[in-house]
């Protein structure tokens, strides 16, 4: 493993990749929108402006939508309502979601209802038979969109069938009576056009670790957390203000090593000759952020924006 110079600064990491997969789960998507009534877009509410994809954003603009910032209980409550606000501001009609506990779940529905209610409305003046509302949910990687799709059906629904037209790949699921849901894979896109982006997914974990250096991502964010969330971090790795004042530096990025060197050491991630392993203080530190053991934090804020 290569050791972290302390005259190193890792503030800029570069992110290159894009599964081949994706590509073709974005040509099925847009073929598949021809046959839904609404989207429901799932948001990290961390990163509402990161997790959102913007190849997405130009496929769904002419589709009724309904924006779900899930993970809501790893992030700032007030935060989170204020990208409600925000989203209302605009039109666009916003939920709060914890699809691990099932928080959320009711209002998606009733939104959906309340959505379609003047178009079922149209179509029974003009003697039209009533069909199912069919929706979309789309997400990127690691957003919570599999455990929100299980809340939505109650993980007893039974898969409609095929429609005509349409490959067997394609799964229509009952998640009421007069609601149907078409499953799709997370995609992400080929470009990140901001690094801050790219760093914010990878954070997260929607991006997979194996793809990163996951040292200097751990960098990265530990910058942001000492810089904005110091209490989270001095009461999860009990590290006291004296400890603090010891690392303290005119160069920042030796800081925040120094600060990654206490951590791996409170943790016990020490190899031989005393060093610290700095792979495994990354991980730890990832996962913890990632699990919610650092407390709630939101890393992009509305008046940030």
């Amino acid at each position: 493993m290569n050791k972290m110079s302390n005259e190193k600064s890792y503030a800029s990491t570069s992110i290159n990749w894009y599964p081949g997969h994706m590509l073709k789960t974005k040509k099925q998507i847009i073929d598949d929108l021809k046959l839904i009534d609404i989207v429901i877009e799932i948001l990290d509410a961390r990163i509402p402006i990161s997790s959102k994809n913007p190849d997405m954003q130009k496929i769904i603009a002419n589709k009724k939508r309904i924006v779900v910032l899930n993970k809501s209980d790893l992030a700032e409550d007030f935060e989170t309502k204020k990208w409600i606000e925000y989203y209302k501001k605009n039109n666009i009609p916003a939920i709060i979601a914890d699809s691990n506990l099932g928080k959320g779940i009711k209002e998606i529905l009733s939104t959906i209802e309340k959505i379609m209610q003047q178009d079922i409305q149209k179509a029974a003046e003009k003697g039209r038979v009533k069909r199912n509302i069919r929706i979309m949910v789309l997400g990127i990687p690691n957003v919570g969109k599999s455990s929100l799709i299980n809340r939505l059906c109650n993980k007893k629904s039974a898969v409609v069938g095929n429609r005509p037209g349409v490959t067997k790949q394609k799964q229509w699921v009952r998640i009421s009576n007069n609601v149907e849901l078409l499953d799709t894979p997370g995609v992400l896109w080929p470009k990140f056009e901001d690094e801050k982006v790219a760093l914010n997914l990878s954070y997260t974990g929607s991006i997979k670790d194996e793809v990163l250096q996951t040292v200097e991502i751990s960098f990265n964010l530990l910058t942001i957390l000492y810089n904005k969330y110091k209490k989270n971090l001095l009461e999860r790795y009990k590290i006291t203000e004296d400890e603090l004042e010891n690392i303290k530096s005119e160069d920042k990025s030796e800081e925040v090593y120094n600060l990654l060197k206490i951590i791996g050491k409170k943790r016990g991630a020490v190899i031989s000759g005393g060093e610290i392993d700095e792979e495994k203080t990354a991980n730890i530190l990832l996962n913890d952020f990632r699990s919610g053991k650092l407390g709630k934090i939101t890393l992009e804020k509305v008046n940030e924006k």
